[in-house]
């Protein structure tokens, strides 16, 4: 196990908040002194369970801290997810049944276990403890806190204001969140900035039941390829983690140049010495366009077998830097009966080739669009589409029809 004031520089990298640096290093000594691991907790409400790179920035920390020799336990929030977390919502969420937890729960997992190690990592659900409190324990429970510090949140005071319903059952998010860390005795509890609220609660539950208070940690919000919104799949800025490598590469060489150190510190587990390196690389000088480079192989290698890094490599500098069409591509398959350019763009929509029909149809207009190297133009629509056609579609994106 390391020092505890290196594993302090590791756990640091990247964070936005904590509470606190200094009751950190004294459970980082007491976990070296006596070689127990501290408990790390994430709680996930599997409310949206794809999965990004946004998504998966506590993830990595999570990781870190595993690598560390810490214990990483993962909350499946089945029990809470039933109420939904109201934190930045305008009204209330609409309740998640048992079978839409379970199957999200069940995704969650499958990919969680591309950035931790499933035979390092506890998986919990909270209805283990939360489902078995009694009436009079969810009162003792109620009894620790306010109304008037649950209004404290931002959320709920403005919904207050504009007079917008609130019902009880939400004040209990908060509380219940706070619950698993007194169930697990948390020493540190991760989440986004937008968990704040939730995750304090948490250790002033354990304060007002006499535990040890958890490490409050707060990893920034991650933005997307556009450099100005927060990472989300209905923007389109997303880089999912279950996409294929040569798309994973590709989106990442589309990282805005004045992200890629956010990038490098929150997307990977690169040692904060090496990041330094990189940050006097780019101010002597050094070619972004290189850097990224290297950042793509390696939040690539993350998910990815080294054959399907290099195939994504071959693939980026063939499509890209000789502009060539490359030799493997993705296939779309067309339905015999849609064989024209006018039928498939619906399907070109669902794979994300384009955002609508309106703007493959503008592509097409600039020039945007290219089948076996030839631009099309709009009375191009009706071509009949043959196996094996390949279709260039912008820049960057090459499919291949099959029948």
């Amino acid at each position: 196990m390391l020092k505890p004031e290196e594993q302090l520089r590791i756990i640091l990298k990247g964070v936005h908040t904590l509470v606190s640096e200094e009751e950190l290093l004294t459970k980082l000594k007491k976990s070296f002194d006596t070689n127990e691991p501290l408990t790390i907790k994430l709680g996930l409400d599997p409310s949206a369970p794809d999965i990004h790179l946004g998504h998966a920035v506590v993830l990595r920390k999570m990781k870190q801290m595993q690598d560390l020799g810490h214990r990483v336990i993962i909350i499946i929030g089945d029990f809470t997810g039933k109420i939904g977390d109201p934190t930045g919502k305008a009204k209330g969420r609409v309740a998640l049944t048992d079978e839409q937890v379970k199957e999200n729960a069940k995704t969650y997992c499958e990919q969680i276990f591309k950035v931790l190690d499933k035979e390092k990592t506890e998986v919990r659900s909270n209805s283990e403890w939360l489902s078995k409190l009694n009436f009079e324990d969810v009162i003792r429970l109620a009894a620790t806190t306010t109304v008037a510090r649950i209004l404290e949140r931002d959320d709920f005071q403005k919904r207050y204001q504009n007079q917008t319903p609130i019902g009880i059952h939400e004040f209990f998010y908060p509380l219940m969140q706070a619950y698993d860390s007194i169930e697990l005795k948390a020493d540190i509890e991760l989440g986004g900035t937008d968990q704040t609220f939730n995750i304090l609660m948490g250790r002033t539950l354990q304060k007002t039941l006499d535990q040890e208070q958890q490490i409050a940690m707060f990893m920034p919000i991650l933005e997307g390829l556009d450099g100005v919104e927060k990472m989300s799949k209905s923007l389109g800025n997303y880089i999912g983690v279950s996409e294929p490598a040569e798309v994973m590469f590709k989106k990442v060489m589309e990282v805005p140049d004045e992200l890629i150190i956010k990038y490098f510190e929150l997307t990977t587990d690169e040692h904060p010495d090496v990041i330094e390196k990189i940050k006097e690389e780019l101010k002597d000088g050094v070619n972004p366009r290189d850097v990224k480079l290297r950042l793509a192989k390696i939040i690539t290698s993350l998910y990815h077998t080294p054959e399907d890094v290099e195939k994504a490599i071959a693939y980026f500098e063939v499509a890209f830097g000789k502009k060539e069409i490359p030799d493997e591509i993705p296939e779309l398959l067309i339905e015999i009966d849609k064989d024209t350019i006018a039928d498939i763009i619906l399907q070109l929509i669902e794979m994300d080739y384009v955002k609508s029909k309106s703007e493959f149809i503008r592509l097409v207009k600039q020039n945007g669009v290219q089948l076996n190297g030839e631009k099309l133009v709009i009375d191009d629509l009706d071509k009949v589409i043959i196996c094996n056609d390949v279709m260039k579609i912008g820049k960057k994106r090459f499919v291949k029809f099959i029948k």
